[in-house]
């Protein structure tokens, strides 16, 4: 795998590629290589779902290469990495496929400096290559190799540099030894391999305490973030960078640094006056530095940002800090009426989560004191936890481990857990930053929370208002789909009914009120109850149009309302039906033929109180399928109305009319991923059998679906 990674990085001449898989059945991509650039750098996205804002996880969603061409194309069209990456760089990212299965993918890195678009020669090289490696892949699969590596994505080493003779060491040595101030190189990850007498001099440091070091932790007046992001700027655009850094007390240094594939040459020399420097940290600091927590806490906070429901922060708040920070296990938790609530984990065994979700709070619990305080916790080692906590027994194998309290509103809501299978010292620096962290988590928690009650509640409110079945009614199929728009609370106005009057005749109505909030969606319930009273006592078509519309003026809502109505008479196979303003209704014929019923639409109900609205007939054969929907399922920003009923017709005669639920699975996915929500309801016309009772009625609450079928 390592090798054919390489062969795409040299002949497509990108300097570095992350590789992902994703295993069978899972829902995220997992970073197994890494190429060109350091571990540190890929962290934040060693886990992409592919629902993220991702490139690759839209070249995987989407099957197709993605390519973005420099900084500003990425700050608009990817903002999350954009914000932690603001360099000048090209990317690509596609899929690896074998066959129609997708089993990861790809992406690849190349300085500023590319040209706007790949080449031809690029995208072939991508091509083949991406193929051979869906195919590696694949025999990975087949052979029953784990794809996913136990601990961090393998690093494939940076191509090796000409080794110097004798002759030649010597003579750079001298040659460099010769220059005004003084020369290092770093290697990838940042760590000082070189360093020439005069630069250690200046830097204020023996050559051999800074060796094989990052400067920012042996030199604590470099632990400042334009510092890291100027390292992290020549490694990802391949472009010469340079700072200026002060060095206590009053040394000003300029910083120039020149990178390649195998690593950076940087040049120090003395700068001007120190006053236009900004004043550097003079004493040791240790855990994370100033820019690797910057950078933590901008993309944990960018992500966040998007997480939307508890699980959302539980699952962006584990793939993020647990590989930024080292740690091996997280817990989420919280206090919900004195016991202990656990929202999530990650690194933990369900049955030992189990054990300690819903237990009485006491003193005895670690981390309790934090759910009531609001004031960390750090254990370095067991023996501190037993120390705090007399009777815990050391069960979760960890040898470390921070509470940290989850602050929203300037209250505690929770704790956080971070565990560590090594023992693991807490400094200073350290317990702030992790402490910072801790507090996005928390206002993102807090955020969830409300946002789960409130979808918890529209969810209740949209099912009460929709009918739990639809009643049997001899001679007639029925199958009807659901579903809320994709963003928002889950509830809108779109609603469906079907109501037996006698033994051979039955009503059928479909309607969408304006607007996606619980007042749309309790107009809904009045209409839909209005529709059904009105219908029941023999009224017809557009008379039940007509005594609806005069009571949505009384009740002057300011919300209007389209619907369609149809009577069914189904010992003679007919059908009539009224409209205020709907999507006409499709019918699609025994032969397969689909003609559109041109129902004359009256006005919207709730407009003028004294609208009349004419009636439509139409035979409704056996083997025939009356479709209603709303317009949600062919209404997309751009497209032609006509032209997307026509494609939604083309959709319903080539679908096999004897399965309604396999019909109304076909027609709802070719739903423009609603940003509206869509309604949609299958009569199907059989031969009428009276006294036949048989009835199957499913109910899938979470798509609110509902079927009825007769043999």
């Amino acid at each position: 795998m390592d090798t054919a990674v390489a062969a795409v990085l040299r002949e497509s001449g990108a300097f570095g590629g992350l590789l992902y898989v994703l295993p069978p059945g899972d829902d995220a991509l997992w970073q197994v290589l890494v190429a060109g650039v350091p571990q540190e750098i890929a962290t934040p996205w060693r886990r992409v779902a592919l629902t993220d804002p991702m490139p690759v996880a839209d070249a995987v969603r989407e099957r197709r290469l993605v390519w973005v061409g420099g900084r500003e194309e990425m700050a608009r069209r990817y903002p999350r990495p954009a914000l932690v990456l603001p360099y000048d760089f090209a990317l690509a990212a596609t899929p690896l496929a074998s066959g129609t299965t997708v089993r990861g993918g790809l992406v690849l890195l190349w300085p500023g400096t590319h040209s706007a678009e790949l080449s031809r020669q690029e995208r072939d090289v991508i091509r083949d290559g991406c193929r051979h490696l869906g195919g590696l892949l694949q025999q990975a699969t087949d052979r029953g190799e784990p794809l996913l590596p136990e601990d961090r994505p393998q690093t494939l080493p940076p191509p090796a540099g000409r080794a110097p003779s004798p002759a030649e060491a010597n003579a750079v040595s001298a040659f460099l030894d010769r220059l005004p101030g003084g020369s290092c190189a770093l290697d990838m990850d940042g760590r000082i391999t070189f360093i020439t007498p005069g630069a250690a001099e200046l830097v204020g440091a023996d050559q051999a305490d800074l060796v094989g070091a990052l400067p920012w932790e042996a030199l604590p007046w470099m632990d400042v973030p334009h510092v890291e992001d100027r390292y992290r700027a020549a490694l990802v655009s391949r472009r010469p960078q340079h700072f200026t850094v002060l060095r206590p007390p009053q040394t000003r240094l300029a910083f120039e640094l020149y990178p390649d594939a195998t690593g950076i040459s940087v040049r120090i020399t003395r700068g001007g006056p120190a006053e236009d420097v900004p004043p550097s940290p003079a004493g040791p600091t240790a855990g994370p530095s100033r820019g690797t927590v910057l950078y933590h806490l901008m993309h944990l906070a960018s992500t966040l940002t998007e997480a939307v429901g508890v699980q959302d922060v539980v699952e962006q708040t584990a793939d993020q800090l647990l590989p930024a920070l080292g740690a091996q296990a997280m817990v989420l938790m919280t206090a919900e009426g004195g016991r202990l609530k656990i929202h999530g984990y990650r690194g933990y065994r369900a049955d030992l989560m189990d054990r300690f979700d819903a237990l009485p709070l006491s003193s005895d619990i670690p981390g309790a004191n934090v759910l009531a305080s609001g004031v960390p916790d750090f254990f370095a080692s067991f023996a501190e936890l037993r120390r705090a906590y007399p009777r815990t027994v050391h069960e979760d194998g960890m040898a470390a481990w921070a509470v940290l309290p989850l602050i929203a509103s300037g209250r505690p809501i929770g704790s956080l857990l971070l565990a560590y299978a090594r023992p693991h010292a807490f400094p200073p620096g350290e317990r702030a930053a992790l402490t910072s962290l801790a507090g996005l988590v928390g206002q993102a928690l807090d955020r969830a929370r409300l946002y789960d009650a409130k979808h918890d509640l529209a969810h209740r409110l949209q099912s009460a208002l929709l009918p739990h079945t639809l009643p049997h009614v001899p001679g007639l199929r029925v199958a009807a789909r659901y579903l809320p728009a994709a963003r928002g609370l889950s509830i809108g106005g779109d609603f469906y009914d079907l109501i037996r009057l006698d033994e051979h005749t039955a009503c059928a109505t479909i309607g969408d009120v304006q607007g996606h909030d619980v007042d749309a969606a309790a107009l809904m319930g009045q209409v839909r109850t209005a529709v059904h009273a009105h219908a029941t006592v023999g009224a017809t078509p557009d008379d039940v149009l007509s005594r609806t519309n005069r009571l949505l003026t009384d009740l002057d809502p300011d919300l209007f309302t389209s619907c369609v109505y149809v009577h069914l008479d189904l010992a003679t196979h007919r059908a009539c039906l009224a409209s205020a303003g709907h999507p006409p209704p499709l019918l699609r014929h025994a032969d397969g033929r689909v003609e559109l019923l041109r129902v004359p639409p009256g006005l919207l109900l709730g407009i003028e109180p004294d609208a009349r609205y004419s009636a439509l007939e139409c035979d409704l054969p056996p083997g025939s399928v009356l479709a209603l929907y709303t317009d949600g399922l062919v209404e997309a920003p751009g497209v032609d109305l006509d032209d997307a009923t026509a494609t939604l017709a083309g959709l319903l005669e080539h679908t096999d009319p004897g399965d309604l639920d396999a019909m109304a699975d076909v027609l709802i996915r070719h739903a423009p991923s609603p940003g509206d929500d869509v309604a949609l309801l299958l009569l199907g016309a059989g031969a009428w059998h009276p006294g036949h009772s048989h009835d199957r009625r499913i109910v899938d609450t979470d798509k609110i679906v509902h079927t009825d079928r007769q043999d």
